[in-house]
């Protein structure tokens, strides 16, 4: 099985960017698909974006659709998401995870999940 070390966040002001990075090891990413949740305090986990073995697909949900970028380097065994333009409501723990099925923003579709990096955001 996969292990996943995400790593990157930390505190921006509003309309600033972080790239997250996620470390994988024990097993070679390219063979899961693999996403992006947060959890922001007192809230459920959500979707933030996915992306498929060959990094030629990617799906985004709305709210993050042209500020967030997903992107992965199979050679590093590495992902990374990409957020420009954040605002406090980016505020949360981001979690990476990988899947042994196709592309998915449903939370129940991986198996595998990093221990989360805070994101805080400031106005």
């Amino acid at each position: 099985q996969v292990q996943l070390v995400e790593s990157g966040g930390g505190l921006v002001q509003a309309g600033g960017s972080l790239r997250l990075s996620c470390a994988a090891s024990g097993r070679t990413l390219s063979t899961y698909c693999v996403g992006w949740f947060r959890q922001p305090p007192g809230k459920e986990r959500e979707f933030v974006a996915t992306i498929n073995r060959s990094g030629g697909m990617k799906y985004y949900a709305d709210s993050m659709e042209g500020r967030f970028t997903i992107s992965r380097d199979n050679a590093k065994n590495a992902m990374y998401l990409q957020m420009n333009s954040l605002n406090p409501e980016d505020t949360a723990v981001y979690y990476c995870a990988a899947t042994q099925w196709g592309t998915s923003h449903r939370s129940d579709d991986y198996a595998y999940w990093g221990q989360g990096t805070q994101v805080t955001v400031s106005s």
